[in-house]
């Protein structure tokens, strides 16, 4: 791959997914200066030249600190355009304020097209993410946007760690039906919905399954965990059910609030989260936490893009 137009950058902080994708792209990250003052705000600066580059700013979010990763994001994308950058491209494998996509109450903001027109406005050129929470977010953008799946790659993990013939997949609410029934489909196993009835917001006061889980390895699917509240409580329902054991496997761990204390304390076996979102400190209070790799896919997308290649090949496979 040619290398003299490309470059890769990185916040200071959560860089490991950064470095994974630039060891397997055989490159550096660009040197640059983050600094915060003592208010908080950021100084940023590039320490060797971007002009007419082919930019990649790759940048994990996760719970917390949310609003400032965006902030440097943002500083840092409108730092290369301002450096004549030939091309920007953003790389947030986890969208931050996914969820807002939709008015669902009087005087609510849509804050994920809020965040859509930030990074458009800040000189972003191209966009590439992983599992939106609602694809239609992509259509927010002015921008080309890239949504990849983790579908490949949570594929290849049951296949390489789960005796999946004697597994069903499982749906933790019909929002995620149809995730749940295109895994089942490429394992081909059958696959059970859990119907959520909730007493008000945030609480959920009874969990219904629907279909037979006796006897089988039970693989909850999802595209975010937070608190864990919902998979802990998933599980429950599933054992109480005459299920085998139960392995829960999402795309973004976000694991907030209570999350460990929920995971340790609940009926999983396992919650296996892709890398999309930082949690090594998390894993080291969690035994039951794993992951599930995805730079592999994150440096294969960046390499067709910068090659001028489709990268749809990426939504069904995944890179050894």
């Amino acid at each position: 791959m040619a290398t003299n137009s490309i470059k890769l950058l990185a916040p200071d902080v959560h860089r490991g997914l950064a470095e994974l994708v630039a060891k397997r792209l055989g490159l550096k990250l660009t040197d640059t200066k983050l600094i915060r003052d003592p208010t908080g705000e950021v100084s940023f600066s590039i320490q060797e030249s971007v002009r007419d580059q082919d930019i990649f700013i790759i940048t994990q979010i996760g719970a917390g600190v949310v609003n400032d990763r965006v902030l440097e994001l943002l500083v840092m994308i409108n730092a290369c355009k301002t450096a004549s950058a030939r091309r920007i491209t953003s790389v947030l494998p986890n969208f931050p304020y996914a969820r807002q996509d939709r008015k669902d109450k009087s005087r609510a903001p849509i804050t994920a097209k809020l965040m859509a027109d930030m990074l458009t406005t800040a000189g972003c050129d191209h966009v590439v993410t992983m599992d939106l929470h609602a694809s239609q977010i992509q259509g927010f953008f002015d921008v080309p946007v890239d949504n990849l799946y983790a579908e490949p790659s949570v594929v290849r993990y049951i296949r390489e760690n789960i005796n999946f013939s004697e597994a069903i997949i499982i749906s933790p609410d019909a929002g995620g039906a149809k995730r749940a029934a295109a895994l089942a489909d490429r394992l081909d196993l059958n696959f059970a919905l859990i119907h959520k009835e909730r007493a008000r917001a945030n609480e959920i006061s009874k969990m219904v399954l629907v279909g037979d889980v006796t006897d089988k390895i039970c693989i909850i699917v999802d595209d975010m965990a937070d608190t864990c509240g919902t998979l802990a409580k998933a599980a429950e329902v599933l054992l109480e059910n005459r299920a085998k054991s139960v392995i829960a496997i999402v795309t973004h761990g976000v694991l907030s609030g209570k999350a460990i204390q929920n995971i340790n304390n609940s009926k999983l076996d396992k919650v296996v989260c892709t890398s999309t979102v930082p949690f090594e400190e998390k894993m080291k209070l969690c035994p039951k936490l794993a992951v599930i790799d995805v730079s592999a896919v994150l440096a294969e997308s960046i390499r067709r893009l910068h090659n001028g290649e489709s990268i749809s090949y990426l939504f069904k496979h995944s890179p050894l």
